[in-house]
């Protein structure tokens, strides 16, 4: 398996059985990381490529709560014994490096040597033009950005993975280089450039049925659109995370009173409440005191 995941969402190529990886996608998309990783337990003892699977599962699950650490390092665990093959250490080490960052942007300690370790194991395990190289790239962008404070080199990480996103059809990949390339272009002065990356994140994402991650591609659209459509995208993005239970948790502070739904301002009832807004549209707003604010990885 790619170490992107292949087979747990469409345009990505993958070695599960079409009935298994509709119902990962299906309970994935949904915000039921759980439910689709319990799906997956059975062949991810014997199979290593499925415990990797689940093991990115249950990471995107870290990244959307900012809880569950220690069911991901189980799972990750799990597939890092089972591995077999150059690419499978690789896609463990990658899905270790992202780990790995997310500690350290929502988690409660700095994991940086950590994720760039990984990333760089990563990067001498895979061949040049390997399927797990837009994933790879994307990943070095985020710790770029957001852990090393390097913008020029996220731009260029992220420019690499766009591309080998889309030369290797996946298209759920690209709709995150389509909103972390606009987020550094909005960044940049450049409103043009970042309105076409967020709506073609947007696109993307709704074609795909990835319910997760709508939101969030909402909310960044928002920040480029003129005020009474992006009161409409804001209160559009508050439906969808009350409609998942509060997820992702740091977007609920950052929509105020256009996500209200019924329920008080800032997010819906039984939400985290009190994040922050980010300090630039599209990225996530709950983070420890005095630490960057995450880009959101594949989000």
């Amino acid at each position: 398996m790619p170490p992107h995941g292949g087979g747990l969402h469409p345009g990505a190529d993958g070695h599960l059985d079409e009935l298994t990886s509709g119902a990962v996608w299906r309970l994935r998309s949904r915000a039921c990381w759980q439910e689709a990783a319990e799906l997956l337990m059975p062949a991810a003892e014997r199979d290593a490529r499925t415990a990797l699977c689940r093991a990115e599962l249950l990471i995107e699950q870290c990244l959307y709560t900012a809880e569950h650490w220690d069911e991901a390092e189980a799972a990750l665990r799990l597939a890092e014994a089972g591995v077999t093959s150059t690419e499978q250490r690789a896609g463990a080490a990658c899905a270790r490096g992202f780990l790995a960052y997310l500690g350290s942007v929502l988690g409660p300690r700095d994991r940086l040597d950590e994720a760039q370790a990984a990333l760089g194991r990563t990067s001498a395990l895979l061949p040049p033009h390997a399927a797990g190289r837009p994933l790879l790239d994307f990943r070095r962008g985020l710790v770029a950005e957001n852990l090393l404070r390097d913008q020029t080199a996220a731009w260029i990480a992220y420019r690499r993975a766009h591309d080998g996103a889309l030369g290797h059809g996946d298209t759920l990949l690209a709709s995150s280089t389509w909103r972390h390339l606009a987020a550094l272009a909005l960044a940049g002065g450049d409103r043009v450039r970042a309105r076409e990356g967020f709506a073609a994140s947007l696109q993307l994402r709704e074609e795909l049925g990835f319910t997760v991650g709508v939101a969030p591609a909402l909310a960044a659209l928002a920040e480029v659109s003129e005020p009474e459509e992006a009161h409409q995208l804001r209160s559009e993005a508050g439906r969808l995370v009350h409609a998942l239970g509060g997820v992702p948790v740091w977007l609920v502070g950052r929509l105020g009173e256009d996500a209200t739904t019924g329920g008080p301002p800032g997010g819906p009832p039984g939400a985290p409440r009190g994040a922050p807004p980010s300090a630039r549209p599209g990225l996530p707003g709950t983070r420890r005191a005095g630490a960057p604010p995450p880009s959101a990885a594949a989000s």
